[in-house]
């Protein structure tokens, strides 16, 4: 049956946990057990050290009866493919940024974004590295998990059981019905095409210098992120820049 524009629907697993760079099979392993616990599957991995880590003896020891998690978790090149379908992303990063999307504490975010018709992410960064600037601003987001001021380093498995366990809290627990998504909101993947299309056409016509760029396309990217845009509009900011390339 095709879905009626305007429409919400229901989504057996709405959530999805995007893990960057991943370097150790273990945490691989740790972070499916912490996604299982929870009652989430959606697992998507963006250029793991490993390509074989999903299938590797020590991911699947540290899943622990978690391996369904690891069979159907997929293996991407770039964030805006894991992205694809998601109409929210939330970065975790820790370190301060004098730009990007607003910083919440994961219950203060929650509150509001369940109640939302949004199919959400959360982004975890690399073990040494964390998440670099343009993974974070790709995101409408970020999380901060108050630690103590001392020490506020987190194992990865430990932070996404933390996210997935406050999440779940703000579902309102396992017995609640499946969440609802609005499938005409535009994904990661729509707006990351929008932004390569615009990014050339700017440069085409000499508002965009490349060799000093500033933070023109992040900034461009908040702001898409915050309109919340939907498919339709995205083809029309795609079809005005087509337009736009044709101008002598």
């Amino acid at each position: 049956m095709p879905i009626l524009p305007g429409a919400i629907v229901q989504a057996s697993d709405p959530t999805r946990f995007i893990l960057l760079n991943t370097s150790h099979p273990g945490n691989v392993g740790s972070v499916a057990r912490a996604m299982k616990v929870m009652g989430f599957s959606d697992l998507v991995l963006v250029k793991p050290r490993f390509d074989d880590v999903l299938s590797r003896e020590e991911t699947v020891a540290m899943a622990s009866g978690a391996a369904d998690i690891l069979v159907r978790a997929r293996i991407v090149d770039t964030l805006a493919q894991a992205l694809e379908g998601v109409s929210y992303a939330c970065a975790t990063a820790m370190t301060p940024r004098d730009f990007g999307p607003p910083t919440f504490a994961p219950r203060e975010l929650f509150a509001q974004l369940v109640r939302q018709p949004q199919r959400v992410a959360f982004v975890f960064g690399s073990e040494r590295f964390g998440m670099s600037n343009d993974e974070v601003y790709a995101c409408h987001a970020c999380l901060s998990i108050p630690t103590h001021p001392d020490y506020g380093s987190l194992n990865l498995a430990q932070a996404v059981q933390l996210i997935a366990y406050d999440w779940r809290q703000a579902l309102g627990g396992f017995a609640v019905a499946p969440r609802t998504v609005d499938p005409a909101l535009a994904d990661g993947t729509a707006i990351a095409g929008l932004l390569d299309h615009w990014q050339q056409v700017l440069v085409d016509i000499g508002f965009l210098d490349p060799n000093a760029p500033k933070k023109l396309m992040p900034r461009l990217q908040q702001l898409l992120n915050r309109a919340q845009l939907q498919d339709t509009e995205v083809h029309i900011l795609r079809g005005i820049a087509r337009a736009m390339a044709k101008r002598p």
